[in-house]
């Protein structure tokens, strides 16, 4: 006699159980580039896909988007290709590549497949995606105004990083935050930190506005430069007391 028993399917996860993992990011990050990602994870949890898989997808479209961007930073220059067009590839690339980032954090939480291994491929992945990202900008801004300094590219392309140091810093067991506080009014200040936020922006003025990306690459050194000098007073004063 066969048992009247079943024993229950387990449930498969949904994008909501994606999105509920995410590590935020930002205002815009949480908002947008962490569904988007949530989407991404559950079509790939769907084809059996490793969480390094889209971590790989992340950093080829990251490239591509920059590869191409560097590529035309002089005809769109010189008036040859319209500038729309690049900074369309960008802005999509740009930003799609990033979901993908958020996407394989999700992937590996909710299927439990967190490693050490995949954690520092993801890391390295990311250097070497805004490596590509900011010879982009800076491509784009020496193409526009040949007079831009090599000292303000150089100090631009430094500070960068300090986004990327700050976040892996925050995902340790000793990890602090300088302003707490989850209001609207400091989350819409601190979108000036939101990597989505910030990569929309970038896209924004390579389609309408490629002369200005020598100034858009100054307001980013200023800010995360002073980000920079801010931490380390921070955490200077903390480990004092």
């Amino acid at each position: 006699m066969h048992s009247a028993t079943t024993l229950a399917e387990p449930s498969r996860p949904t994008v909501a159980d994606f999105h509920r993992v995410n590590r935020g990011g930002g205002l815009f990050s949480e908002s947008i580039s962490q569904w988007l990602g949530a989407v991404f994870a559950l079509v790939g949890q769907r084809l059996g896909l490793r969480p390094t898989a889209l971590t790989i997808a992340n950093l080829l479209l990251g490239l591509a988007a920059s590869v191409t961007v560097v590529a035309l930073a002089g005809p769109v220059a010189a008036g040859d290709v319209p500038a729309w067009v690049v900074g369309l590839v960008a802005l999509v690339g740009w930003q799609v590549a990033y979901a993908l980032d958020c996407a394989d954090g999700q992937l590996a939480r909710v299927t439990k497949q967190n490693n050490p291994a995949g954690a520092r491929v993801d890391v390295l992945c990311d250097v070497a995606a805004q490596i590509a990202l900011v010879t982009a900008l800076g491509a784009t801004a020496v193409a526009q105004r040949p007079a831009t300094p090599t000292w303000l590219i150089a100090v631009f392309a430094g500070t960068w990083m300090v986004n990327l140091v700050t976040s892996v810093m925050q995902a340790g067991p000793n990890a602090a935050s300088m302003v707490t506080s989850t209001s609207l009014p400091v989350r819409l200040v601190k979108l000036v930190r939101d990597y989505g936020a910030v990569i929309f922006v970038a896209g924004l003025v390579l389609a309408f506005a490629p002369a200005l990306t020598v100034w858009l690459i100054v307001a980013f050194t200023i800010v995360n430069g002073g980000f920079l000098l801010a931490s380390i007073a921070f955490s200077a004063r903390a480990s004092l007391r």
